[in-house]
């Protein structure tokens, strides 16, 4: 097969005599160059560069660069392409990930057959049926970890004995349920992590209502005497709640002895019952937990966590919970004890959790920094922190603000704060609600303002004020944070994922009035920032930030923007457009701006982005430019999901929606293309675009399954 290749003295001599005077990229040692190829797609690796010489071609096939193969959102490849790739190195491929590979057809699945040494998979998002698994499974014996879907019509009866005997062997299982089943979890006999995600509709496409019995005789099937990790995240609805309570049925009759992680993640309302209540007791008795999640129902009222054990606890979620200061203290830190093992801590909406008592405080009341330099001094290793959806308002205290205290953390990689949180106590008084400068928060009439130009120098912003703010100062000091998000406390996206739409939400927090331009701009000092989310910050006026955010930030990946200034007019529109030209790396793009209007010169801004993937605006009366449109997709080619809910009419959305599809033949088999025309009164809601404004701040599954 070498003869096919040319050496490399051959392609050398192809240079002009200039080039080869230079660096060569083939005199490099075998250990850098197989560093530099581990960062190339795998796919091209084996199809395209292995063929360019005789020495990459071997180093192209070393068991580092092919024993983990990642197609997951790799959105060039093809079902041909995945069949070439199994013949030329299915043997040695150990790990394979095509989760969220939903273009492929699924007759794909059957070319994994060729991977008989491997280990784990994940066909997350992969159509694969009943039949279609089972003589997948038969041929991978030595496979450990597993992902898949479980959609309408799987049959547990038609996996094969040889099926079964693989998946007696699995230790991990991710499963995602579109409907009610166990799936493959009473195959698994020897589960050690269970991951279980529950999207189940509550009608189906006809229109009848769901029920979430289970058929007779499988409620004892599944067996968890060696669960060490239990995970499950509900989507909203009835019929999901009452799988879940089967799938807990069992764990309620006999807790497994190594069970040392168990989270479930429920929206809105998820009572507590007998069986879950016998499931917790005996938790309290038996185990000692590392991580927990728990619905809010099971904590709020209750002594649970003042009986339950931990032993090296990694990550705890106490999400919307009634939990105050002097619980969080004496419950979950043990008094201030140290707790070095902690690496994440979600206390999003928990009103309370920073103040001593929650009976006669209100929720705008000043936090308790005590409370807070207790929480930074035990939990000095954290990673992962959400103080997001409460007001957490600093006292006038000398040292003693929160932004100040959070700067103790220097391992934080992800931080979520309201907008009230962060700003200077000082600064707020100075600025009550009613100075000019603040503009309507209404969908009333607009109001002319003056609005000047925005410095685009770094050093003319950073001269107007904030070198000496609390925020300034946290932001130098988390030079390693690669995710931020900062969101009003009272903020409601029109298109949420786990909530009610509302038409109109409260308005800002007092103290976040004073929360604007400048402290947007003390954000880029985050040099590896990669996801940064801004929604209600009232004080916008120009927008200059975002320019320095683009030019100092240039590995940010995803941006989600809501709500921003006045809510009559974009106003920071001009200094958006100056950002995006220099986001080379922005791959997830979200706009939720009232009056939006994408016409040709941000399509042209945005055209700069050449990474991007996803884009999506919700924009109550927003306009948008058809042909602006089609030339962005032109121009961008990477793009496979463009959602715009604007205030245009339906005839022009859906012919805009047809131009793109025929326009994009070459990706029409992934492109996700969705126009929607909006009433007054109505919103339509999208899980997939709603999704980008993010609802966790890490990736927990990957945390979980890598955790010993």
């Amino acid at each position: 097969m070498d003869n096919h290749f040319p050496s490399c003295k051959e392609v050398v001599s192809e240079e002009s005599e200039e080039e080869s005077n230079g660096v060569n990229l083939m005199e490099f040692s075998d250990e850098i160059l197989l560093h530099i190829l581990s960062y190339v797609p795998c796919t091209d690796l084996v199809l395209n560069v292995r063929r360019t010489c005789r020495k990459l071609a071997t180093l192209c096939l070393d068991k580092s660069l092919t024993h983990t193969v990642l197609l997951h959102k790799d959105y060039k490849v093809n079902k041909d392409k995945v069949k070439q790739l199994m013949r030329d190195i299915g043997k040695e491929i150990y790990q394979l990930n095509m989760a969220g590979c939903y273009w492929l057809p699924s007759s794909t699945i059957d070319h994994i057959t060729r991977c008989k040494n491997l280990v784990k998979l994940n066909l997350s998002g992969c159509h694969v049926t009943s039949l279609r698994l089972s003589k997948m499974l038969s041929s991978l014996q030595h496979l450990r970890s597993l992902a898949i879907d479980v959609n309408p019509g799987f049959d547990a009866s038609q996996l094969s004995s040889e099926c079964k005997a693989t998946l007696s062997r699995v230790s991990e299982l991710k499963q995602t349920l579109y409907t009610p089943s166990y799936g493959v979890v009473p195959c698994c006999t020897s589960l050690e992590k269970l991951l279980l995600y529950f999207e189940i509709l509550d009608h189906s496409r006809e229109g009848f209502m769901l029920s979430g019995q289970l058929m007779v005789g499988e409620s004892n099937v599944p067996h968890y005497q060696n669960l060490r990790i239990f995970y499950a995240r509900l989507a909203p609805g009835y019929v999901n709640q009452e799988v879940v309570r089967l799938y807990l049925a069992v764990l309620s009759d006999r807790t497994p002895e190594n069970l040392h992680a168990f989270l479930i993640s429920a929206p809105g309302s998820f009572a507590e019952t007998g069986a879950t209540k016998n499931l917790l007791d005996s938790m309290a008795r038996n185990v000692r937990l590392d991580a927990l999640q728990l619905p809010k129902a099971w904590i709020n009222g209750s002594g649970l966590l003042q009986h339950l054990k931990f032993n090296n606890p990694f990550y705890f979620s106490f999400s919307r919970c009634t939990l105050s200061g002097g619980h969080l203290i004496q419950r979950v830190i043990n008094g201030g004890k140290d707790l070095k093992s902690l690496t994440s801590l979600n206390l999003s909406g928990c009103v309370h959790c920073l103040a001593p008592e929650s009976l006669f405080r209100k929720a705008e009341d000043d936090i308790d920094s005590s409370i807070l330099e207790s929480l930074v001094v035990s939990c000095c290793n954290l990673r992962h922190l959400n103080l997001s959806a409460a007001h957490h308002h600093s006292s006038e205290s000398i040292g003693n603000h929160l932004c100040q205290l959070l700067s103790r953390l220097k391992h934080l990689l992800s931080l979520a704060l309201p907008v009230c949180s962060i700003t200077d106590v000082a600064a707020s008084v100075e600025k009550p609600p009613t100075t000019p400068n603040l503009v309507p928060q209404t969908f009333g009439k607009k109001v002319r303002i003056g609005i000047p130009t925005y410095p685009k120098n770094l050093g003319d912003q950073a001269n107007q004020k904030i070198e000496s703010s609390v925020f300034w100062a946290l932001m130098g000091s988390l030079r390693f944070l690669e995710t931020l998000e900062i969101i009003g406390s009272s903020f409601s996206s029109a298109m949420p994922r786990n909530e009610p739409a509302i038409r109109n939400s409260l308005p800002p927090c007092v103290r976040a009035q004073s929360v604007g331009d400048s402290e947007v701009a003390a954000i880029s000092q985050l040099t590896y920032l990669q996801s940064l989310t801004l929604a209600q910050l009232p004080n916008i006026l120009t927008g200059s930030g975002l320019v320095n955010i683009g030019l100092q930030c240039q590995h940010l990946r995803t941006l989600s923007l809501a709500n921003l200034g006045m809510m009559g007019k974009v106003v920071y529109m001009s200094a958006l457009m100056d950002m995006l030209k220099h986001c080379r790396c922005l791959r997830d793009l979200r706009l939720e701006q009232p009056y939006f209007c994408a016409g040709a010169q941000f399509f042209q801004a945005l055209s700069h982005c050449s990474s991007l993937q996803r884009l999506c605006i919700v924009s109550r009366s927003g306009t948008l430019q058809s042909d602006a449109v089609m030339s962005f997709m032109a121009s961008c080619l990477e793009v496979i999901m463009c959602h715009m809910f604007m205030g245009e009419p339906l005839t022009v959305c859906k012919n805009l929606q047809q131009s793109i599809v025929r326009s994009s033949a070459g990706r029409v088999e992934v492109l996700d293309a969705k126009l929607h025309h909006k009433s007054n009164d109505t919103f339509c809601v999208n899980k997939t675009s709603a999704d980008i404004l993010s609802t966790e701040r890490f990736d927990l599954e990957a945390f979980l399954l890598s955790h010993k």
